[in-house]
């Protein structure tokens, strides 16, 4: 059984502003990351990234899970939005009350003083953000995805326009941290400001105890995903030296950036259209493998072809004074091509109420990527995130027996519907990387890989009749018209 036509019609649309939206933030990140890279040092990138496993961390706790528990729940009422929303501030105030007090063991464990300062600063970042949770939950819930797009991309455009003027006049990694804190704030602003939810005075434990259940488990899951996410940069600032941790920073925020616009798309997305089919096994089984051939199309050859670009683009934006963070980037490439699809089993195991699933999953890859770590910390960054990389995208197979044994989907057929995309990806770039490989200038170069993967994609997509790259063209086609 196909989807609906309004379930198709929202997913469409969902994964249009999702893109949209994921794309133009990225864009803007890449245009306001270009100048602030050209300005600053790769200590005053160290500086912040430290930080942030800790600020993050906090931000996990106040948020506890709360926001896709709240998309999750069948029938939600202005309690539990009202609950979820108290809950988040008197967290969030505890928590920065206990980080500002432990700034200056933070600093001395990083034999940097200056980190104390800086510190109580960030964290106010997490601390504004539990203002936003419950209204995002609603955003989230009822696929607002447009609306949320146009407010993130406000708030990259006001915080970057800040930093890079910061950076300008020497502020430093102030400029970073002012921006990072801005960019929050300009975002729970606009998200009162036009949510059709607002809070009230009156509060009830009740809903939070209905929530709990699902909620704990995303938070764990959340706090694990961030410590694996966030482990290197923790590593590097305290065994090797800031320096270190700024390349290392500033090659994960240009994969990032590349991720994150496929991320956000299917993210958007995912959960909600998969809770809407959960009742129907072959309808749901659709939906996901037709989600999970669009992932691989799009995914794969965008983020194995940013890793061939990697040099020409880091030299050409950031200047060859960053080029120590390429290598860092090659390999992250690999490991963001397949973690969109990660995305897409576990938003499978939340809309079938499998949470602990999703939990437990997280829990053992963090466990088994933590021991992974200490065991190849002694043979250098390079080998570590190999590694990582690796350990990763095997646990994708973990990953799909869970989706076996809920919805009976074949690992043969998940292979037959990413494998040739992966194939054609990895012919295409090497195709693209060989014709460049003569040419000597960056630019050239850049351009030729670009336009020789760009097309040659293109062209097997279209003379192998790939269905989603016919929809997609449709799709968009049909869009401008509709625009026009």
């Amino acid at each position: 059984m196909g989807d609906t036509p309004s379930l198709k019609q929202k997913t469409a649309k969902g994964l249009f502003w999702g893109g949209v939206g994921s794309g133009s933030l990225q864009l803007m990140n890449l245009v306001f990351g270009v100048f602030l890279a050209r300005l600053l040092s790769s200590t005053d990138y160290g500086m912040v990234a430290v930080l942030l496993v800790f600020s993050a961390a906090a931000g996990i706790f106040c948020e506890s899970g709360f926001i896709l528990a709240l998309v999750n729940k069948k029938q939600v009422t202005d309690d539990d939005y009202n609950a979820v929303f108290w809950f988040n501030i008197s967290m969030g105030v505890l928590l920065y009350v206990v980080l500002f007090a432990s700034a200056p063991l933070i600093a001395r464990f990083y034999h940097t003083p200056a980190l104390t300062r800086l510190a109580r600063f960030q964290f106010l970042g997490f601390l504004i953000g539990s203002f936003g949770t419950a209204p995002t939950a609603y955003y989230f819930r009822n696929l607002m995805v447009k609306q949320r797009s146009l407010i993130q991309i406000s708030g990259v455009v006001i915080s970057g326009v800040v930093g890079v003027t910061c950076a300008y006049r020497g502020w430093g990694y102030w400029g970073i941290a002012l921006q990072n804190v801005l960019y929050i704030t300009v975002n729970v602003a606009l998200l009162w400001v036009f949510s059709p939810w607002h809070p009230t005075l009156s509060f009830r434990m009740q809903p939070l105890r209905e929530l709990l259940p699902f909620s704990s488990k995303q938070f764990i899951t959340t706090l694990f995903t961030h410590i694996n996410n966030n482990i290197f940069s923790a590593l590097l600032g305290r065994f090797y030296t800031i320096r270190e941790a700024g390349y290392y920073s500033q090659g994960s925020k240009w994969t990032i950036m590349g991720y994150s616009t496929i991320f956000g798309m299917i993210n958007s997305v995912g959960q909600p259209v998969f809770l809407e089919a959960s009742g129907e096994l072959e309808r749901l089984q659709h939906i996901f493998r037709k989600l999970m051939r669009f992932t691989a199309f799009v995914s794969f050859p965008a983020m194995l072809g940013l890793g061939i670009i990697s040099e020409e683009l880091i030299s050409i934006a950031i200047t060859d004074k960053w080029l120590p963070c390429v290598p860092v980037m090659q390999v992250l490439c690999i490991w963001a091509a397949f973690m969109p699809l990660s995305t897409l089993y576990a938003n499978l195991m939340n809309s079938l109420g499998h949470p602990n699933v999703y939990m437990w999953n997280t829990i053992a890859l963090g466990v088994l990527q933590l021991l992974c770590i200490w065991l190849s910390y002694p043979y250098g960054l390079q080998v570590m995130l190999k590694v990582y990389t690796a350990v990763n995208i095997l646990w994708l197979l973990v990953w799909h027996w869970f989706a076996h044994k809920y919805i009976r989907l074949r690992l043969l057929d998940t292979l037959r519907d990413i494998a040739p995309y992966l194939i054609v990806s990895i012919a295409v770039i090497a195709l693209a990387a060989w014709v460049a490989k003569p040419l000597a200038g960056r630019w050239l170069s850049l351009l030729v890989k670009i336009a020789v993967a760009a097309a040659l994609y293109a062209l097997v997509m279209w003379r192998l009749k790939s269905v989603v790259f016919r929809e997609s063209v449709q799709y968009l086609l049909g869009r401008r018209k509709f625009d026009a």
